[in-house]
């Protein structure tokens, strides 16, 4: 246990973790030059397309110090706000933490966040300072932001570079000398914490633990202690490139387990693992339920592939724990799911995750929150969906939740960010300035209404240069209306939102609009209305696709042609009351998309 070190690297998105992480393997001869490419350890398609880590990924490492050997997990995390859980995760199963800081940009504010995840669970953090070798590097600086928030010695923060491998001796000199080896007692009845898991069509559900007490055994008895079932430890080892099996893993070892469990809901991240005959007493705390930020429905285009999709987001949710779903239906859908996700970027990747690795084609609703809803009768209802609203009559009031927002960015920027939290109805409530060219907003917004287009926009009105982080501060009352919208005087149910009744009106009229140029022209005229309860707001028209009947009239009396505009009229409002509309799948995205 003395030679064991875990740990995991932390940091905003982009300064460079999984690059670092690249010549950790490379230093300690674990990734042989054959296998060695751009972040190994984003081994998903997204991954490497997009340039982001969504996936936390654990990976063994031996290094030889002092003639010592020593065994270093490490845990490559994500830097996205939507993937905090993964986080949060990776640090519960860790006893150490790099902190890598970007050094042309400084500390930002997801930096902040995940600092005091690892902070709450008293991890030894030590700061890097990454991409040194860059020519705009403020290296002064940035130390400065870096002792000021952590209260470290300047000689403590190690400077390096993930590209050219400059100061990697160093960081792993720091992981071993400063990084405490695991507690636990080896004697003891088997603890181990689930902190993952993964889907093998051929092997089942691989989980993925950390010892924390006692060891296990290649063919022991085990149970996991949350949904109390009992399997064979079929095949036990540790996480290097690939998969290795081993007879035995002890305390403080990082390691997978494969018992043939085929279906998803037997496997919960957090859970703890120990044996049938000698269950220890306590579980793992510290590992609290994730809560969905934003919902949306997810059906599948085709009707017939409804279980296949319930198969299909099991399986996601295996690798994904941070996603929750539950079945729902829709007049104008069918049956589908409603999902809750941690925010936009994570609803983007769950749906691109779906067609690539399950070919599934599906259509998704307008994204929207959860807010609850106080009755007459003071009894409260969450409320995910438009359509579980009460009727008008029966509601008190309606609250909203309200988001506490940290956003780190250049003195220059600070005017049109403030106005654009003023415009999503935000309190500025604080504004530090860290250095002379930085500043530290905080702000009370509603989260609803960062929902859609509020970080495309910050980022385009700060040139890329704002970070920006949240968590949730409670709930406030709102007025909030329930905005329909009709085809043909059908209320489409997908697209109703819940809005604030300031911004209804604008937005109920460029729905209309786009709504307008997607749906495809029909034989008859389609109104699109924007409605909340019997008051039209909005509304444009469709114009029908019209045969020139007139055309073979040459000449004579005009009543010939008003005779056959008659006839065709007649035709026209007998197909509209048979007709129905169409929706493409764009129709759905049109929220997303309502600036481009």
């Amino acid at each position: 246990m003395e030679n064991i070190r875990n740990f995991c690297i932390i940091a905003h998105i982009d300064h460079g973790k999984s690059t670092l992480a690249d010549r950790l393997l490379e230093f300690t001869d674990t990734v042989s030059e054959r296998d060695a490419q751009a972040q190994v350890l984003d081994d998903m398609e997204l991954e490497r397309e997009r340039g982001i880590t969504i996936k936390s990924h654990a990976i063994q490492m031996d290094y030889m110090q002092d003639k010592k050997k020593y065994v270093l997990n490490l845990i490559d995390t994500p830097g996205h706000v939507d993937f905090s859980y993964e986080v949060s995760r990776s640090i519960a199963a860790c006893e150490g933490a790099l902190l890598v800081v970007d050094a042309t940009q400084g500390i930002q504010a997801q930096t902040i966040s995940n600092l005091y995840l690892a902070i709450e669970h008293d991890l030894e953090v030590i700061p890097v300072l990454n991409k040194m070798d860059l020519d705009n590097a403020m290296p002064d600086e940035v130390k400065d932001q870096i002792v000021d928030m952590l209260g470290c010695d300047y000689e403590d923060i190690i400077e390096a570079s993930g590209k050219t491998g400059y100061g990697v001796d160093k960081i792993l000199n720091a992981i071993i000398n400063k990084i405490p080896s695991p507690k636990g007692k080896p004697e003891a009845p088997l603890q181990a914490l689930i902190f993952d898991s993964v889907f093998n069509p051929f092997r089942g559900i691989i989980a993925y633990f950390r010892i924390f007490n006692g060891e296990i055994r290649k063919g022991d008895r085990v149970k996991f202690v949350n949904t109390e079932k009992e399997y064979n430890a079929d095949e036990i080892g540790v996480l290097r490139l690939k998969q290795e099996p081993r007879q035995v893993l002890k305390t403080g070892d990082v390691g997978y387990i494969i018992s043939g469990i085929k279906t998803a809901r037997e496997v919960k991240v957090g859970d703890t693992i120990t044996h049938v005959e000698h269950p220890c007493r306590d579980i793992i705390g510290g590992f609290e339920d994730v809560k969905p930020m934003v919902f949306a429905g997810i059906y599948p285009t085709d009707a017939e592939d409804y279980e296949e999709l319930r198969a299909a987001i099991g399986k996601l949710q295996l690798n994904d724990a941070s996603l929750t779903f539950e079945p729902e239906s829709s007049m104008a859908l069918g049956f589908g799911f409603r999902c809750g996700f941690l925010g936009l970027l994570h609803m983007e990747i769950i749906q691109e995750r779906l067609d690539r690795e399950f070919d599934m084609s599906v259509i998704t609703t307008m994204p929207n929150v959860s807010y609850r809803v106080v009755t007459n009768k003071k009894e409260i209802i969450e409320v995910h969906n438009p359509s579980g609203l009460p009727e008008q009559k029966y509601i008190d009031h309606i609250e909203e939740p309200f988001i506490k927002a940290q956003i780190i960015t250049r003195t220059e920027y600070i005017g049109p960010i403030i106005k654009l939290c003023l415009d999503k109805r935000g309190e500025l409530k604080n504004q530090v300035y860290l250095t002379t060219s930085r500043v530290e907003l905080t702000v009370d917004m509603p989260l609803g209404e960062i929902v859609f287009d509020f970080y495309d926009k910050l980022k385009s009105i700060s040139k890329g240069y704002a970070s920006f982080d949240y968590h949730i501060s409670g709930y406030r009352p709102a007025k909030l209306v329930k905005l329909d919208i009709l085809l043909n005087g059908e209320s489409v149910d997908a697209l109703s939102t819940l809005i604030h009744q300031d911004n209804a009106y604008a937005f109920g009229r460029r729905i209309c609009v786009k709504l307008k140029d997607l749906i495809p022209r029909q034989q008859f005229d389609i109104a699109v209305q924007a409605a909340i309860g019997a008051k039209i707001i909005a509304r444009e028209t469709i114009k029908a696709v019209r045969k020139d009947v007139t055309a073979k009239c040459y000449g004579g009396d005009i009543t010939r042609k008003r005779k056959l505009l008659e006839k065709q009229k007649k035709g026209k409002k007998r197909m509209r009351q048979v007709g129905n509309v169409e929706v493409p799948q764009q129709a759905f995205l049109v929220v997303l998309r309502l600036n481009d």
